[in-house]
This record gives structure tokens, sequence and C-alpha cells, in this order.
């Protein structure tokens, strides 16, 4: 676990992205990861939070190939985008670096997180991103 004090924003959770750091919130009653963060506790509703940050690795549960993107992401389409379920729980979107092909990824494929930031032209806001790769 890393020491943390910032409260469970949007904001702070890029913040972590910029410094290579994928980190989500735990509840301190049930247990619940949730990434991105959110105020309250989803499953109990509980407030008492904590930052952790997670390995940053999982699983390829769905995915899709986009080949008519937003105006932001047409200079790297086509581009896979995944659903990865993370090994400490949390389901998250996001896109796989280094694959144009459906054949390139599987349902139950390994992936690990990968940070990059993103220059301010190509889209908003001007978060630093993070991606997954397979492992």
């Amino acid at each position: 676990m890393v020491e943390v004090s910032s409260p469970p924003t949007i904001e702070s959770f890029y913040k972590y992205i910029a410094e290579g750091k994928l980190m989500g919130v735990k509840c301190k009653k049930c247990g619940k990861v949730m990434v991105p963060p959110k105020p309250l506790c989803e499953n109990c509703m509980a407030k008492d939070l904590e930052w952790i940050q997670l390995k940053g690795e999982g699983e390829v549960i769905s995915f899709t190939i986009i080949h008519v993107p937003p105006t932001s992401f047409a200079s790297i389409a086509p581009y896979a985008v995944a659903v990865v379920k993370l090994d400490e729980g949390p389901k998250i979107p996001g896109i796989v670096k280094g694959v144009t092909q459906p054949h390139q990824l599987k349902v139950g494929m390994r992936v690990k997180a990968i940070f990059e930031q993103i220059p301010s032209t190509q889209a908003w806001p001007q978060w630093s991103r993070y991606y997954f790769q397979p492992i």
C-alpha cells in the first residue's frame, strides 16, 4: 500500500497515473476495491475509504477493435479496447497497445498496465493515461 492523503477524486486518480501508479480505493468496511475512485462504497455506501496501489495486472474479459474512432484518437486507429479484470477485482476498460487485429487478443489473456502522457493536442482532458499491453 502507498501512503497517500489526497481525497478519492478523479483528479487525484489521474495525478497518480502521471506518477506511473494505478490506484484504487478500498472500502474499510466491506473491502470492496473500486477503480476509478468513488466518494462512497458502491457496495455498502460507506464513506470510509483508503487509497491502495494496484499491481496493474489482470485478464482480458472482453475486447473490440476500433476502426472508426473519435477524432482525437484517429491517429492511432485501428486500436484495441479491452475490459480487464484486475487481479484485485475491479474491471476497467483501456486501450491495448500494439494490438490492431482481433487474432492478437483473446479472452483470458494476461495484460499489464503501462503509463504514457498524451500530447495536449491529442485528447481532452490532457491527463496522463494508462494503457494495457500483453504480458
